[in-house]
């Protein structure tokens, strides 16, 4: 029995074989497949030609032109180049002159890193709803340990980040690709085969398989001088190299053959490295519609509330800084903080403070999104000290 996850509703049922890959829920057939679906606990994310995607979203007249974002002139890179670009040959990494060279009627943009810092800050807060165990690689890519421990959203874990994809999409206004699997070795594979808007799974079951027929450059750990040196020595594929025993491996890579032997293999011990602590701990909502309501506004924040409150009790974790977040229809961003006696886990106090804030705020305008949050994180046993003159339980 195969799993078909729908990535438009997130429902997720079984399919029999034959049965039409149409969601029964909604329709769509923007599906994904996978027997292991419900087992598989790591991921990574990708964010698609994220440079480009940015600058395509903040300017739409660039939607349907080869964009590439680098540094013109003659010691200039290409960054990142949209697919479009991609279809003529450019790619990154490559020489400016060389890209512009193979097309010639690309649009270049050089880069602006504090605004992909701003957007990546905000997917980032999108990937918080799905798990607490984040290890961002670069600003458009991270892994995710979405195994029970860590697990932030409802539902199982493909299905929050199918909605965390759809979010992503509808607030930041870019595409990511998705790649589920039981290790961050396969997981970054997964992510890359379905670009852009992707979303795969490597089981168990066919991982060997999967990776026998992959170039040794695929291996994690394997650059060009390696790869080369590899594919002179008669390891052109990974099957090439599924073969050898641990000794044989140790023998020919040194220290890596082991590690090597492992990956090979479709293993994978490393675990999910956050690199920092948490800092915040937040919820937020896009509206279907922009809305200026205040009754609106206000409801919708105390459910956020509620849901920061469950976040802050799941991991163990209080803070003492209330932040609001507001976004209009153009994607500019406010935010408003205000800081607490102590520190809490309390929804209620949470929603107070916010109330109090979003009154101030809003003035009239029409906001896309509304958040709710707290940051100055400590430890829970911090948290709402008793009364002093309250009686115990």
């Amino acid at each position: 029995m195969t799993l078909m996850l729908c990535r438009d509703c997130a429902s997720i049922r079984d399919r029999d074989a034959g049965a039409p890959r149409v969601c029964a829920e909604c329709g769509s057939a923007y599906t994904t497949e996978h027997e292991e679906l419900d087992t598989l606990d790591i991921a990574h994310v990708d964010c698609d030609a994220f440079y480009a995607s940015v600058e395509k979203r903040d300017d739409p007249s660039l939607i349907d032109k080869p964009l590439i974002v680098g540094h013109p002139g003659g010691r200039g890179v290409v960054t990142t180049c949209c697919y479009i670009a991609r279809r003529y040959g450019p790619r990154s990494a490559m020489p400016m002159f060389k890209a512009l060279e193979l097309c010639p009627h690309a649009v270049v943009i050089q880069p602006n890193m504090a605004k992909y810092k701003a957007v990546s800050r905000d997917i980032r807060a999108v990937l918080e709803s799905v798990s607490d165990r984040i290890e961002p690689l670069s600003l458009d890519e991270a892994y995710l340990d979405v195994t029970p421990d860590h697990h932030q959203g409802d539902g199982r874990p493909a299905q929050t980040l199918a909605r965390a994809a759809q979010r992503i999409e509808r607030e930041v206004g870019i595409t990511i690709s998705v790649g589920l699997s039981y290790n961050k070795f396969l997981a970054k594979l997964a992510s890359d085969l379905q670009k852009p808007r992707g979303y795969s799974a490597i089981g168990r079951a066919e991982a060997r398989d999967f990776l026998a027929g992959l170039p040794v450059a695929k291996i994690h750990g394997v650059g060009k001088a390696t790869a080369e040196r590899m594919t002179a020595a008669g390891f052109e594929l990974i099957s090439d190299l599924q073969g050898l025993s641990h000794r044989e491996m140790a023998a020919r890579f040194g220290r890596f053959g082991e590690r090597l032997h492992a990956f090979v293999n479709g293993e994978d011990l490393r675990r999910v490295t956050p690199d920092r602590p948490t800092k915040s701990v937040s919820a937020e909502n896009t509206f279907r519609r922009d809305t200026a309501r205040l009754d609106e506004l206000l409801a919708e924040l105390r459910d956020l509330a509620v849901q920061v409150e469950a976040r802050l009790k799941r991991s163990g974790l209080a803070g003492s800084t209330v932040v609001l977040k507001l976004k209009t229809h153009d994607f500019r961003t406010m935010t408003r903080n205000t800081q607490l006696k102590t520190p809490t886990q309390r929804g209620d106090l949470i929603a107070v403070a916010g109330e109090a804030l979003l009154r101030k705020a809003a003035d009239g305008t029409a906001f896309r999104l509304i958040g709710i949050g707290l940051a100055d994180i400590v430890d829970a046993e911090a948290a709402d000290p008793p009364d002093l003159f309250s009686q115990p339980n």
